[in-house]
């Protein structure tokens, strides 16, 4: 007989990124062999809402305490064997730079994978055997990269360090003793150098050799960022854009063209310049979110109030908020009334109104389960009542320094057209090398002097440089993250940005998302010889043992109804998953649950009047549960989950996006689902789903076209992982939500799903838009200059179309949804 063994991941596998990351295949492939091990799998723990290991194992074969023996030991292996950094650094200004410095670590020994971002976020995985941090930070420190900020810590001990995580000396890592600002210094340096050696050369008659120092001076300055990335490149066997403007700039200097190729060095450098000043404002977007927290709280304890910062808040903490002040923690309220203003976190417009549990203990018990109306982050700002709220998290845990997080990783996660384009330029620069080649044998087919077969040759290099192309896509990436996040949705990283904008279809889940998830008991329908009370009291006793939400709505409400009246004590309760539940009541077996669960596996089936009774209430857009005690049939309870007050004019507005499908999926009997969609005016409903059921209807749904899949991220996991996109509600109060899903929804507010849409479809467009004015450009270039357009005006047109595809991904920012 196989047993089954649950282990938490966060104690296996301590400082993962997520589930999702390759130490936990490897530790699942590690144990799957053994003897005596069927199988093994992760599973989410509803709740304690943490990801697990599920080990399916013979104990004939292999006892349970080996067998927790064996996977917490293969866990501390691979924990101390695979290390996992995610930095923020100093000196990538840009994207060829931001690639340079992953090929550059991807050659270490020992490095697993590497990423990094145009804003300076760098992912690391490598084997501690092979390698170390220190000899990452070495190989950065030799191609001038420095790691400013160890994301994993805390936003609190961020602040600790200093505004934004920076001491004096990192502000300089990028740019030496000018700090950040150096490339653009040194980018008007060039300028105002080549604009006096051009008014020397023209109407002063100087001796030549102060232009021409001027003209060297120009070049010092407009080349020196675009020498050190060449040169890296160069060393990892690899032709990027700066090593083609260098060789057309050395080409001018030899045909004696120094202001031309000055000027070229001049306008590349201060490209690079404004756009990494552009890059900049993306960056800051993200950032403001880790400021959001405040420094220091007022914390009661040993009865006295002090001020403490907050990274020392631990969980039981009392921490004290003032009206109108930012929220330290996250926790729970004892004390007090407010209204709180969310919009920082979970991008809500309208302060939600907050008020004290009244059973401390039980909230206590239950952190991660009180009610929203409960419930306070931090980085949200109080209004006018003083609070005080007890710790639930402490500051690294919060759900701001979750999000933070997952922002900023979701800048190392390429999309499919930043792939595309990658791997068109490995092919496309070699491509130009050998065109430049080919150019400079013109002179053997044409009658012409030799340089100006080499000055043509050096335009076509510097017009077919695909600088607008290497930005077009992560700058619009970086720009729709950041303002997704800023308007409560998390969107984790580029690929899921774009697969959302293409979407043709959204599956629903109906409980939690499409209604409330608070059904109420409407319907209560008793077979002869039975009374309410006695229906009740049975279903009472037996739902107060589950957590689901059907279950504690027949609980609370069918209490509420009893009053006073005895209620009797269940036990052994038994999961009939997707049917029901089964319990001990005294010496009978209770059965609850859907009428289909009746007359399968030697369950006796329901009589004539009972299916009556269920038929009707299904007419009527009920969920009916069937309670049996023993032999006997007790009566049927009919209740209804109310539609979300958002949804129907939420689905309107996606189907005005473009949504052709709007579909409803639910383990609902189909004449309920039908009535729900009716009500909130979706397309089709599919009913009558078990948990896998729900999966081969995303599968279908994918085998047709790209589905997003909207669900709370818990029961409907699997689904969500086979939808094109993952999209999760009210993301802010789970962890699992968090972690699941594709696109998060920090508040449980269906309204925000059409922001996340219409902004990734903006967002896809825009990156169309770059990309097509990237080629463009360079497709008009490069017979241009083969026809005799200079270098100047190439690289005028060629910069100019950097800066133009930045400011085109900036729009984002200011990404307004329509109504």
């Amino acid at each position: 007989m196989t047993r089954k063994l649950r282990l938490d991941i966060p104690v296996l596998l301590p400082a993962l990124p997520d589930d999702a990351d390759a130490c936990v295949s490897r530790l699942i492939s590690e144990i799957q062999g053994l003897n005596g091990v069927a199988g093994a799998h992760i599973l989410r723990n509803d709740r304690t809402q943490v990801s697990q290991l599920c080990v399916h194992y013979d104990p004939e074969l292999l006892p349970l305490t080996r067998v927790r023996e064996i996977v917490e030991s293969a866990g501390a292996r691979i924990s101390a064997r695979f290390g996992h950094v995610l930095w923020k650094v100093d000196g990538v200004a840009h994207q060829r730079r931001a690639r340079t410095v992953s090929a550059r670590l991807r050659e270490l020994p020992g490095v697993l994978e590497a990423e990094t971002s145009a804003a300076g976020l760098l992912r690391v995985e490598f084997d501690r055997e092979i390698s170390s941090e220190n000899q990452i930070r070495d190989a950065l420190g030799q191609i001038g990269v420095k790691p400013s900020e160890d994301i994993a810590i805390s936003t609190s001990q961020k602040h600790a360090h200093g505004e934004g995580g920076h001491s004096e000396e990192d502000a300089h890592a990028h740019g030496g003793l000018l700090g950040e600002n150096t490339e653009l210094i040194f980018s008007v340096l060039s300028g105002a150098l080549l604009v006096v050696g051009y008014l020397i050369d023209a109407f002063l008659a100087w001796p030549s050799w102060v232009p021409t120092a001027c003209y060297v001076g120009a070049y010092f300055f407009g080349g020196f960022y675009t020498l050190r990335e060449a040169i890296d490149n160069i060393r990892l066997r690899r032709f990027e854009i700066d090593t083609l403007m260098l060789v057309a700039a050395a080409g001018a200097a030899a045909l004696g063209a120094l202001a031309e190729g000055a000027l070229l060095l001049f306008l590349f450098s201060l490209g690079h310049a404004l756009e990494h000043y552009a890059m900049g404002r993306a960056k800051r977007a993200i950032e403001a979110l880790a400021e959001l927290a405040p420094r220091t709280a007022s914390v009661r304890r040993d009865g006295e109030t002090r001020e403490v910062p907050v990274e020392q808040l631990v969980v039981g903490d009392i921490v004290i908020v003032k009206p109108n002040s930012r929220l330290p923690a996250d926790g729970f309220i004892i004390k007090g009334e407010t209204s709180i203003n969310q919009a920082p976190v979970t991008g809500e417009s309208v302060p939600v109104d907050k008020r004290a549990v009244s059973n401390v203990g039980e909230a206590r018990a239950q952190a991660d389960r009180v009610s929203a109306e409960y419930r306070a982050f931090a980085g949200t700002i109080n209004g006018s009542g003083a609070i005080e709220i007890e710790v639930t998290r402490v500051s690294s845990d919060t759900t701001l320094a979750k999000v933070v997080k997952m922002v900023r990783e979701a800048e190392t996660q390429k999309s499919p057209t930043q792939r595309f384009t990658e791997n068109f330029e490995r092919v496309f620069v070699p491509a130009v090398l050998a065109l430049a080649t080919v150019l400079l044998m013109a002179g053997l087919v044409v009658d012409e002097p030799f340089r100006d077969t080499f000055y043509r040759a050096m335009a076509v290099l510097v017009a077919a440089s695909p600088c607008a192309l290497a930005i077009a896509t992560p700058s619009a990436v970086l720009s729709g993250v950041a303002r997704a996040a800023r308007g409560g949705v998390l969107v984790k990283g580029g690929a899921p940005l774009e697969d959302l904008g293409s979407i043709s279809a959204i599956a629903f889940d109906k409980t939690g998302t499409l209604t409330e998830g608070t059904p109420r008991i409407t319907d209560i329908v008793t077979t002869p010889g039975v009374s309410e009370d006695e229906l009740l009291s049975v279903a009472v006793a037996v739902e107060s043992l589950s957590d689901h939400p059907l279950a504690e709505a027949i609980a609370q409400d069918g209490r509420q109804r009893l009053g006073t009246k005895p209620i009797p004590e269940a036990h052994d309760l038994s999961s009939l998953t997707g049917r029901g539940v089964s319990a001990r009541l005294d010496q009978d077996v209770v059965l609850i649950g859907k009428a289909e669960m009746f007359g399968l596996d030697d369950v006796a089936p329901l009589s004539d009047a009972m299916r009556t009774a269920i038929e009707n209430l299904r007419e009527r857009g009920r969920t009916s549960m069937v309670v049996r005690r023993g032999t006997r049939d007790l009566g049927a309870i009919g209740l209804m989950d109310t539609p979300r007050a958002a949804a129907k004019k939420t689905l309107a507005r996606l189907h005005h996006l473009g949504i052709k499908r709007l579909i409803m999926i639910s383990g609902d009997h189909q004449k309920v689902a039908e009535a729900v969609a009716r009500e909130v005016g979706i397309d089709e409903a599919w009913g009558d789903l078990m948990p896998e059921d729900k999966v081969e209807a995303v599968k279908k749904l994918r085998a047709e076209g790209k589905v997003a899949m909207v669900g709370d991220g818990v029961n409907d996991a699997p689904a969500m992982a086979t939808a094109t996109v993952g999209i999760a509600m009210g993301a802010a109060g789970s962890d699992v939500a968090l972690e699941t899903a594709d696109v998060a929804l920090m508040a449980d507010d269906l309204s925000h799903l059409p922001l996340a849409v219409g902004l990734s479809r903006t967002t896809r467009s825009v990156i169309l838009q770059n990309v097509v004015v990237s080629l463009g450009v360079v497709a008009f270039l490069v017979p241009a200059t083969v026809l005799g357009l200079s270098i100047g005006a190439a690289v005028a047109l060629h910069e100019g179309s950097t800066i133009l595809v930045v400011v085109n991904a900036l729009r984002l920012l200011a990404y307004r949804s329509t109504e």
